[in-house]
């Protein structure tokens, strides 16, 4: 059993009121879900009724927005599915994933985060987490604490042996969820192989593998996801890593979904959210959301036009 902080209802009553937490208290709770996290699967077994939840990337308002009774409700009323990419490109990186992880540790059973490709060291130091870290604590400490927790977080979650949770897409080098499951983890995301396709592919309208323009991953087709849930048993693959501009997005005729869970994403991009609800039957509902408004600024709601874009 994880070592549990005492302080947990403390940190998160400090972070609900925009404060970060300290040092010391972070290094408490990334120990304490890195002994959590160290058990849990490449595929991580995940039970219905669950909440699944696109990127987030520091937008820590509107996390607390989803987290509110009238979008998706707080744990442990309702279990959740994050897919990566807590952090870079928002404001408040530190409070949302510091938030997560209190979470992880209070519900452990009712939270579930997977890493994306954000979730690593050379990322974090291009797209502004690591420059956030600085800035908030006076050195990178706390940047080196978070970024070797990201070597535990899991790859992948299933939700009922039915519903395949990632945040990019498949791979060319894998065929079966065994396959994930017999990967090493514990490192920081590769530049190529099975383990960065995990987290950088994504679905395309041309069939069979592609070259991805991200430069890492693949892109994969309608093909590859048919025969992928076909041998594995799934009915789909619910993925995250894309802007989409409804917060949900289907393809490959239902077999995979996008889900993109930051509204007006970088504050300027004027997309509504959307979380995934799945019942205990594996039916499946979309709940959208707007931004919340920003501590310290006036609430503007509208949508930026497209050319500013």
């Amino acid at each position: 059993m994880a070592f549990v902080p005492d302080d947990v209802d403390g940190y998160i009553e400090t972070l609900r009121s925009g404060e970060c937490i300290s040092e010391r208290s972070l290094k408490r709770l990334c120990t304490a879900v890195s002994e959590l996290l160290v058990e849990e699967s490449n595929v991580q077994p995940v039970r219905s009724p669950v909440t699944i939840v696109g990127d987030l990337h520091g937008q820590f308002y509107d996390l607390l927005n989803l987290f509110s009774p009238a979008v998706g409700g707080s744990p442990p009323q309702t279990s959740y599915v994050f897919l990566g990419d807590f952090v870079d490109r928002g404001h408040n990186s530190v409070e949302t994933l510091s938030l997560l992880l209190c979470l992880k540790i209070k519900y452990p059973g009712h939270v579930t985060l997977l890493r994306g490709n954000h979730e690593s060291r050379q990322i974090t130091q291009v797209y502004g987490f690591y420059d956030e870290c600085v800035r908030k604590y006076g050195s990178a400490n706390v940047w080196k604490m978070f970024t070797d927790l990201f070597d535990y977080f899991p790859l992948t979650a299933l939700v009922e042996n039915r519903i395949f949770c990632l945040h990019g897409g498949l791979s060319p080098s894998i065929d079966t969820l065994d396959h994930v499951r017999q990967l090493d983890r514990v490192q920081e995301v590769p530049h190529e192989g099975p383990m960065c396709d995990l987290l950088w592919s994504d679905p395309d309208e041309r069939s069979g593998w592609g070259i991805s323009p991200r430069g890492a991953g693949f892109t994969f087709g309608q093909d590859i996801s048919e025969q992928f849930n076909h041998k594995n048993g799934l009915n789909l693959v619910s993925r995250a890593h894309q802007l989409v501009m409804d917060g949900y997005n289907w393809s490959h005729e239902m077999n995979v979904v996008t889900i993109f869970s930051a509204p007006n994403y970088c504050y300027r991009c004027g997309n509504q959210a959307a979380i995934m609800e799945v019942d205990e039957n594996l039916g499946r509902g979309f709940l959208q959301f707007d931004p919340a408004p920003r501590r310290g600024e006036p609430h503007v709601n509208r949508r930026t036009p497209d050319y500013f874009l």
